[in-house]
Protein backbone atom coordinates (compact mmCIF):
# COMPACT_ATOMS: atom_id res chain seq x y z
CA UNK A 1 0.00 0.00 0.00
CA UNK A 2 1.54 3.31 -0.92
CA UNK A 3 2.39 5.84 1.79
CA UNK A 4 0.23 8.51 1.00
CA UNK A 5 -2.80 5.18 1.50
CA UNK A 6 -1.24 4.84 4.93
CA UNK A 7 -1.29 8.62 5.79
CA UNK A 8 -5.00 8.65 4.64
CA UNK A 9 -6.04 5.73 6.47
CA UNK A 10 -4.92 7.33 9.77
CA UNK A 11 -6.05 10.58 9.29
CA UNK A 12 -9.76 8.50 8.94
CA UNK A 13 -9.10 6.99 12.35
CA UNK A 14 -8.26 10.09 13.81
CA UNK A 15 -10.54 13.10 12.11
CA UNK A 16 -13.43 13.73 14.61
CA UNK A 17 -17.09 12.49 13.82
CA UNK A 18 -18.36 14.17 10.92
CA UNK A 19 -20.87 16.74 10.86
CA UNK A 20 -23.44 14.83 9.30
CA UNK A 21 -23.43 12.40 11.98
CA UNK A 22 -24.62 15.42 13.97
CA UNK A 23 -27.85 17.11 11.78
CA UNK A 24 -30.07 17.83 13.59
CA UNK A 25 -33.60 16.31 12.78
CA UNK A 26 -36.35 17.93 10.80
CA UNK A 27 -36.99 21.32 11.73
CA UNK A 28 -34.98 21.55 15.16
CA UNK A 29 -31.83 23.24 14.21
CA UNK A 30 -33.72 26.38 12.88
CA UNK A 31 -32.59 28.10 16.16
CA UNK A 32 -35.96 30.26 16.32
CA UNK A 33 -37.85 30.22 19.36
CA UNK A 34 -40.21 27.54 20.70
CA UNK A 35 -43.60 29.17 21.56
CA UNK A 36 -44.55 26.60 24.05
CA UNK A 37 -41.48 26.81 25.75
CA UNK A 38 -41.78 30.73 26.50
CA UNK A 39 -45.11 29.75 27.79
CA UNK A 40 -43.59 27.40 30.55
CA UNK A 41 -41.21 30.25 31.83
CA UNK A 42 -44.34 32.52 31.92
CA UNK A 43 -45.79 29.65 34.34
CA UNK A 44 -42.52 29.40 36.02
CA UNK A 45 -42.41 32.75 36.97
CA UNK A 46 -46.76 32.46 37.90
CA UNK A 47 -45.81 29.99 40.27
CA UNK A 48 -42.58 31.64 41.82
CA UNK A 49 -44.94 34.76 42.24
CA UNK A 50 -48.27 33.34 43.97
CA UNK A 51 -45.44 31.73 46.48
CA UNK A 52 -44.31 34.95 47.14
CA UNK A 53 -47.97 36.59 47.50
CA UNK A 54 -50.25 33.39 48.93
CA UNK A 55 -47.68 30.42 49.79
CA UNK A 56 -45.22 32.18 51.94
CA UNK A 57 -45.33 29.85 55.12
CA UNK A 58 -45.32 33.42 57.20
CA UNK A 59 -49.01 33.47 58.30
CA UNK A 60 -48.96 36.70 58.73
CA UNK A 61 -47.27 38.31 56.43
CA UNK A 62 -49.84 40.80 54.86
CA UNK A 63 -50.12 42.49 58.50
CA UNK A 64 -52.63 41.20 61.85
CA UNK A 65 -55.90 41.89 59.80
CA UNK A 66 -54.76 39.13 56.98
CA UNK A 67 -54.09 35.44 57.55
CA UNK A 68 -53.26 33.65 54.37
CA UNK A 69 -54.69 30.43 55.76
CA UNK A 70 -57.73 31.67 56.09
CA UNK A 71 -58.32 34.20 53.60
CA UNK A 72 -57.34 32.01 51.13
CA UNK A 73 -56.77 28.33 52.18
CA UNK A 74 -56.96 26.66 48.94
CA UNK A 75 -54.85 29.50 47.20
CA UNK A 76 -52.54 29.06 50.29
CA UNK A 77 -52.31 25.20 50.03
CA UNK A 78 -51.15 25.24 46.07
CA UNK A 79 -48.95 28.44 45.62
CA UNK A 80 -46.85 26.56 49.00
CA UNK A 81 -45.18 24.79 46.02
CA UNK A 82 -44.93 27.41 43.64
CA UNK A 83 -41.40 27.76 44.88
CA UNK A 84 -40.56 24.92 42.75
CA UNK A 85 -41.01 27.61 39.58
CA UNK A 86 -37.48 28.42 40.46
CA UNK A 87 -36.20 24.89 39.61
CA UNK A 88 -38.55 25.03 36.91
CA UNK A 89 -36.74 27.86 35.43
CA UNK A 90 -33.09 25.94 35.93
CA UNK A 91 -34.46 23.10 34.12
CA UNK A 92 -36.07 25.19 31.15
CA UNK A 93 -32.29 27.53 31.63
CA UNK A 94 -30.67 24.23 30.61
CA UNK A 95 -32.38 23.53 27.60
CA UNK A 96 -32.46 27.58 26.40
CA UNK A 97 -28.92 28.32 26.98
CA UNK A 98 -27.70 24.99 25.60
CA UNK A 99 -29.94 25.93 22.33
CA UNK A 100 -28.42 29.66 22.76
CA UNK A 101 -24.43 28.16 22.96
CA UNK A 102 -24.86 25.68 19.09
CA UNK A 103 -22.93 27.72 16.32
CA UNK A 104 -22.06 30.72 18.36
CA UNK A 105 -18.13 31.11 19.96
CA UNK A 106 -17.58 31.87 23.85
CA UNK A 107 -17.57 35.09 22.97
CA UNK A 108 -20.46 35.92 20.92
CA UNK A 109 -22.04 33.78 23.90
CA UNK A 110 -20.72 35.47 26.68
CA UNK A 111 -22.30 39.03 24.65
CA UNK A 112 -25.36 37.52 23.79
CA UNK A 113 -25.73 36.88 27.96
CA UNK A 114 -24.39 39.85 29.06
CA UNK A 115 -26.47 42.05 26.88
CA UNK A 116 -29.78 39.71 28.03
CA UNK A 117 -29.35 39.83 31.64
CA UNK A 118 -27.64 43.40 32.67
CA UNK A 119 -29.98 46.20 31.38
CA UNK A 120 -32.59 44.82 32.36
CA UNK A 121 -31.07 43.91 35.71
CA UNK A 122 -28.99 47.55 36.34
CA UNK A 123 -32.36 49.19 35.60
CA UNK A 124 -34.33 47.06 37.98
CA UNK A 125 -31.05 47.44 41.03
CA UNK A 126 -31.44 51.28 40.57
CA UNK A 127 -35.83 51.52 40.60
CA UNK A 128 -35.84 49.50 44.02
CA UNK A 129 -32.80 51.74 45.81
CA UNK A 130 -34.88 54.62 44.58
CA UNK A 131 -38.24 53.88 46.26
CA UNK A 132 -36.57 52.48 49.21
CA UNK A 133 -34.24 55.99 49.28
CA UNK A 134 -38.07 57.80 49.16
CA UNK A 135 -40.14 55.39 51.57
CA UNK A 136 -37.47 56.74 53.67
CA UNK A 137 -37.55 59.94 53.23
CA UNK A 138 -41.15 60.28 53.24
CA UNK A 139 -41.10 58.23 56.79
CA UNK A 140 -43.18 55.48 55.27
CA UNK A 141 -40.28 53.08 56.09
CA UNK A 142 -38.00 53.67 58.77
CA UNK A 143 -34.29 53.00 58.66
CA UNK A 144 -31.54 54.26 56.31
CA UNK A 145 -31.58 54.07 52.56
CA UNK A 146 -29.69 51.48 50.61
CA UNK A 147 -26.26 52.52 51.58
CA UNK A 148 -23.75 52.95 47.94
CA UNK A 149 -21.46 49.98 49.05
CA UNK A 150 -24.72 47.91 48.88
CA UNK A 151 -25.74 49.42 45.25
CA UNK A 152 -21.87 49.11 44.02
CA UNK A 153 -22.09 45.23 44.84
CA UNK A 154 -25.26 44.63 43.37
CA UNK A 155 -24.87 46.26 39.85
CA UNK A 156 -22.31 43.29 39.87
CA UNK A 157 -25.09 40.91 39.41
CA UNK A 158 -22.58 39.13 42.49
CA UNK A 159 -23.59 40.63 45.55
CA UNK A 160 -23.51 37.48 47.97
CA UNK A 161 -19.94 36.63 47.08
CA UNK A 162 -19.19 40.15 47.91
CA UNK A 163 -20.55 40.10 51.22
CA UNK A 164 -23.68 42.29 50.42
CA UNK A 165 -27.48 41.64 50.75
CA UNK A 166 -29.45 41.07 47.42
CA UNK A 167 -31.18 44.35 46.71
CA UNK A 168 -33.76 42.31 44.56
CA UNK A 169 -34.55 38.90 46.57
CA UNK A 170 -35.02 36.62 43.79
CA UNK A 171 -31.51 37.68 42.28
CA UNK A 172 -29.41 34.88 44.12
CA UNK A 173 -30.74 32.67 41.06
CA UNK A 174 -29.04 34.84 38.65
CA UNK A 175 -25.73 34.30 40.45
CA UNK A 176 -26.56 30.58 39.83
CA UNK A 177 -27.35 30.79 35.97
CA UNK A 178 -23.72 33.04 36.19
CA UNK A 179 -22.42 29.83 37.01
CA UNK A 180 -24.33 27.28 34.34
CA UNK A 181 -23.29 30.12 32.32
CA UNK A 182 -19.16 29.44 33.11
CA UNK A 183 -19.60 25.55 32.65
CA UNK A 184 -21.24 25.98 29.84
CA UNK A 185 -18.73 28.98 27.94
CA UNK A 186 -15.77 26.35 29.33
CA UNK A 187 -17.51 23.63 27.15
CA UNK A 188 -17.67 25.92 23.78
CA UNK A 189 -14.12 26.75 24.42
CA UNK A 190 -13.64 22.87 23.78
CA UNK A 191 -15.64 22.96 20.95
CA UNK A 192 -19.83 21.73 21.01
CA UNK A 193 -20.51 18.86 19.40
CA UNK A 194 -23.87 16.13 20.32
CA UNK A 195 -21.13 13.50 21.79
CA UNK A 196 -19.43 16.54 23.80
CA UNK A 197 -22.34 17.97 25.48
CA UNK A 198 -23.37 13.96 25.92
CA UNK A 199 -20.43 13.74 27.96
CA UNK A 200 -20.52 16.90 29.68
CA UNK A 201 -23.69 16.37 31.08
CA UNK A 202 -23.10 12.58 32.66
CA UNK A 203 -19.73 13.93 33.68
CA UNK A 204 -20.73 16.92 35.82
CA UNK A 205 -23.43 14.60 36.96
CA UNK A 206 -20.61 12.63 38.67
CA UNK A 207 -18.30 15.14 39.93
CA UNK A 208 -21.59 16.65 41.74
CA UNK A 209 -21.99 13.61 43.34
CA UNK A 210 -19.00 13.26 44.29
CA UNK A 211 -18.53 16.76 45.60
CA UNK A 212 -21.64 16.27 47.83
CA UNK A 213 -20.43 12.70 49.05
CA UNK A 214 -16.87 14.54 49.75
CA UNK A 215 -19.32 17.14 51.77
CA UNK A 216 -16.78 20.00 49.84
CA UNK A 217 -18.45 23.17 49.80
CA UNK A 218 -16.15 24.36 47.00
CA UNK A 219 -17.34 21.60 44.66
CA UNK A 220 -20.32 22.29 45.64
CA UNK A 221 -20.13 26.31 44.73
CA UNK A 222 -18.68 25.49 41.45
CA UNK A 223 -20.48 22.16 40.23
CA UNK A 224 -24.03 23.51 41.42
CA UNK A 225 -24.64 20.02 43.34
CA UNK A 226 -28.16 21.30 44.20
CA UNK A 227 -29.22 22.16 40.50
CA UNK A 228 -27.06 19.71 38.23
CA UNK A 229 -29.59 16.96 37.72
CA UNK A 230 -32.38 19.99 36.49
CA UNK A 231 -29.79 22.10 34.39
CA UNK A 232 -28.60 18.77 32.80
CA UNK A 233 -32.13 17.07 32.06
CA UNK A 234 -32.91 20.47 30.74
CA UNK A 235 -29.72 19.96 28.24
CA UNK A 236 -30.71 16.51 27.41
CA UNK A 237 -34.48 17.86 25.79
CA UNK A 238 -33.08 19.99 24.06
CA UNK A 239 -30.45 17.76 22.26
CA UNK A 240 -33.53 15.34 21.71
CA UNK A 241 -35.57 18.57 20.36
CA UNK A 242 -32.16 18.84 17.56
CA UNK A 243 -31.16 15.89 17.16
CA UNK A 244 -33.95 13.69 17.98
CA UNK A 245 -34.78 11.23 20.91
CA UNK A 246 -32.45 8.39 20.94
CA UNK A 247 -31.35 5.38 23.66
CA UNK A 248 -28.69 7.26 25.40
CA UNK A 249 -30.44 10.76 25.59
CA UNK A 250 -33.33 9.18 27.45
CA UNK A 251 -30.71 7.59 29.85
CA UNK A 252 -29.27 10.75 30.44
CA UNK A 253 -32.35 12.66 31.03
CA UNK A 254 -33.19 9.56 33.59
CA UNK A 255 -29.76 9.48 35.53
CA UNK A 256 -30.16 13.86 35.90
CA UNK A 257 -33.56 13.29 37.24
CA UNK A 258 -33.26 10.57 39.52
CA UNK A 259 -30.17 12.82 40.73
CA UNK A 260 -32.67 15.94 40.98
CA UNK A 261 -35.35 14.26 42.87
CA UNK A 262 -33.19 12.62 45.34
CA UNK A 263 -31.28 16.04 45.87
CA UNK A 264 -34.41 17.85 46.31
CA UNK A 265 -35.13 16.91 49.71
CA UNK A 266 -32.57 19.16 50.83
CA UNK A 267 -35.08 21.90 49.39
CA UNK A 268 -38.17 20.82 50.03
CA UNK A 269 -36.35 20.66 54.24
CA UNK A 270 -36.48 24.91 53.66
CA UNK A 271 -39.73 24.61 53.10
CA UNK A 272 -41.21 23.49 55.81
CA UNK A 273 -45.07 23.25 54.43
CA UNK A 274 -44.00 21.09 51.48
CA UNK A 275 -44.35 17.56 50.60
CA UNK A 276 -41.40 15.82 49.06
CA UNK A 277 -43.61 13.58 47.41
CA UNK A 278 -46.05 16.01 45.81
CA UNK A 279 -43.17 18.33 44.93
CA UNK A 280 -41.54 15.83 43.21
CA UNK A 281 -45.08 15.36 41.29
CA UNK A 282 -45.25 18.99 40.70
CA UNK A 283 -41.63 19.23 39.20
CA UNK A 284 -41.92 15.93 37.20
CA UNK A 285 -45.21 17.80 35.63
CA UNK A 286 -42.82 20.86 34.66
CA UNK A 287 -40.13 18.09 33.01
CA UNK A 288 -43.22 16.15 31.36
CA UNK A 289 -44.44 19.97 30.01
CA UNK A 290 -41.49 20.74 28.48
CA UNK A 291 -40.41 17.69 26.48
CA UNK A 292 -44.02 18.29 25.12
CA UNK A 293 -43.05 21.53 24.56
CA UNK A 294 -40.17 20.61 22.19
CA UNK A 295 -40.78 17.31 20.78
CA UNK A 296 -44.52 16.88 20.26
CA UNK A 297 -46.55 19.07 17.81
CA UNK A 298 -45.99 22.02 20.25
CA UNK A 299 -43.09 23.20 19.07
CA UNK A 300 -44.61 24.36 15.83
CA UNK A 301 -46.71 26.95 17.77
CA UNK A 302 -45.92 30.29 16.77
CA UNK A 303 -47.99 32.39 18.64
CA UNK A 304 -46.77 35.90 19.54
CA UNK A 305 -48.65 36.08 22.45
CA UNK A 306 -46.94 33.76 23.84
CA UNK A 307 -43.33 34.93 22.67
CA UNK A 308 -44.00 38.01 23.83
CA UNK A 309 -45.04 37.07 27.08
CA UNK A 310 -41.58 34.75 27.36
CA UNK A 311 -39.73 38.28 26.98
CA UNK A 312 -41.66 39.68 29.68
CA UNK A 313 -41.29 36.82 32.46
CA UNK A 314 -37.46 38.54 33.32
CA UNK A 315 -38.44 41.70 33.85
CA UNK A 316 -41.69 40.82 35.90
CA UNK A 317 -39.72 38.03 38.00
CA UNK A 318 -36.86 40.90 38.86
CA UNK A 319 -40.12 43.51 39.76
CA UNK A 320 -42.34 41.21 41.12
CA UNK A 321 -41.33 40.88 44.67
CA UNK A 322 -38.87 44.13 45.51
CA UNK A 323 -41.32 46.08 43.76
CA UNK A 324 -44.58 44.35 43.52
CA UNK A 325 -45.03 43.14 47.16
CA UNK A 326 -44.53 46.95 48.21
CA UNK A 327 -47.10 47.81 46.02
CA UNK A 328 -49.60 45.35 47.04
CA UNK A 329 -48.83 46.86 51.02
CA UNK A 330 -49.38 50.12 50.12
CA UNK A 331 -52.46 49.50 48.39
CA UNK A 332 -54.00 47.01 51.77
CA UNK A 333 -53.27 50.35 54.25
CA UNK A 334 -54.44 53.42 51.63
CA UNK A 335 -57.49 50.97 50.06
CA UNK A 336 -58.03 48.86 52.88
CA UNK A 337 -61.56 48.18 52.06
CA UNK A 338 -60.54 46.47 48.83
CA UNK A 339 -59.87 43.52 51.09
CA UNK A 340 -56.41 40.99 50.37
CA UNK A 341 -57.02 39.26 47.38
CA UNK A 342 -57.97 42.25 44.69
CA UNK A 343 -54.84 44.25 46.83
CA UNK A 344 -52.60 41.64 45.75
CA UNK A 345 -54.19 41.35 42.24
CA UNK A 346 -53.21 44.89 42.01
CA UNK A 347 -49.71 44.60 42.80
CA UNK A 348 -49.41 42.00 40.36
CA UNK A 349 -51.07 43.87 37.87
CA UNK A 350 -49.01 46.78 38.66
CA UNK A 351 -45.66 44.39 38.33
CA UNK A 352 -46.47 43.05 34.99
CA UNK A 353 -47.19 46.40 33.74
CA UNK A 354 -43.50 47.44 34.79
CA UNK A 355 -42.28 44.79 33.30
CA UNK A 356 -43.29 45.76 30.25
CA UNK A 357 -42.31 49.02 30.57
CA UNK A 358 -39.17 47.77 31.27
CA UNK A 359 -39.08 45.40 28.23
CA UNK A 360 -39.89 48.17 26.16
CA UNK A 361 -37.52 50.80 27.12
CA UNK A 362 -34.44 49.01 28.32
CA UNK A 363 -34.28 45.39 26.93
CA UNK A 364 -35.48 46.23 23.16
CA UNK A 365 -33.12 50.03 23.18
CA UNK A 366 -30.33 48.83 25.66
CA UNK A 367 -29.63 45.23 24.70
CA UNK A 368 -29.23 45.53 21.33
CA UNK A 369 -27.24 48.39 21.72
CA UNK A 370 -24.82 46.98 24.31
CA UNK A 371 -24.95 43.85 22.12
CA UNK A 372 -23.53 45.81 19.67
CA UNK A 373 -20.33 47.71 21.42
CA UNK A 374 -19.29 44.53 23.09
CA UNK A 375 -19.42 42.79 19.86
CA UNK A 376 -17.38 45.58 18.20
CA UNK A 377 -14.98 45.83 21.05
CA UNK A 378 -14.14 41.91 20.90
CA UNK A 379 -12.77 42.83 17.93
CA UNK A 380 -11.16 46.66 17.84
CA UNK A 381 -9.55 48.11 14.69
CA UNK A 382 -6.06 49.56 15.44
CA UNK A 383 -6.04 53.58 16.37
CA UNK A 384 -4.24 55.26 13.40
CA UNK A 385 -0.60 56.83 13.65
CA UNK A 386 -0.44 60.56 13.30
CA UNK A 387 1.18 60.89 9.81
CA UNK A 388 4.65 62.50 9.96
CA UNK A 389 4.99 66.12 9.46
CA UNK A 390 1.20 67.21 10.30
CA UNK A 391 0.13 69.22 13.56
CA UNK A 392 2.01 71.51 16.06
CA UNK A 393 4.91 69.87 17.93
CA UNK A 394 4.64 70.03 21.98
CA UNK A 395 7.21 71.87 23.58
CA UNK A 396 8.71 68.71 24.88
CA UNK A 397 8.62 67.25 21.52
CA UNK A 398 10.68 70.17 19.74
CA UNK A 399 13.25 70.64 22.84
CA UNK A 400 14.18 66.96 21.93
CA UNK A 401 14.63 67.65 18.35
CA UNK A 402 16.72 70.68 19.27
CA UNK A 403 19.04 68.44 21.35
CA UNK A 404 19.47 66.31 18.87
CA UNK A 405 20.73 69.09 16.18
CA UNK A 406 24.52 69.61 15.76
CA UNK A 407 25.70 73.13 17.38
CA UNK A 408 26.38 76.14 15.19
CA UNK A 409 25.04 77.74 12.13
Amino acid sequence: MPESAYREAARTLLRPAPAERERPSGDSASGGRLAAVDGLRLLAAAAVAAYHYLGTPTPRFWGEAYALPQAAPLLHAVSGYGWLGVEAFFLISGFVICMSCWGRTPAQFAVSRIARLFPLYWAVVLIIVAMGTVTVLVGQRSGAPTDLRTTLGNLTMIPGPLGVDFTAGVAWTLWVEARFYLLMGALLLIGLTYRRVVAFGFLWLVLASIGRELDSGVLDELLLSQYAGLFVAGIACHLMHRFGPNLLLWLLTGFAWCYTLTVLDDRVATHPTSNWTVSVAVLTGFLVLLALASLSRLRHLSWRTLVYAGALTYPFYLVHQSVGIPVTRGVLKTLPFLGLLPSIALGLLFSLLLAAVLNRQVDRRLGPLLRRHLTTALDPLPVPARPPGRGRATPRARATADAGRPSGG
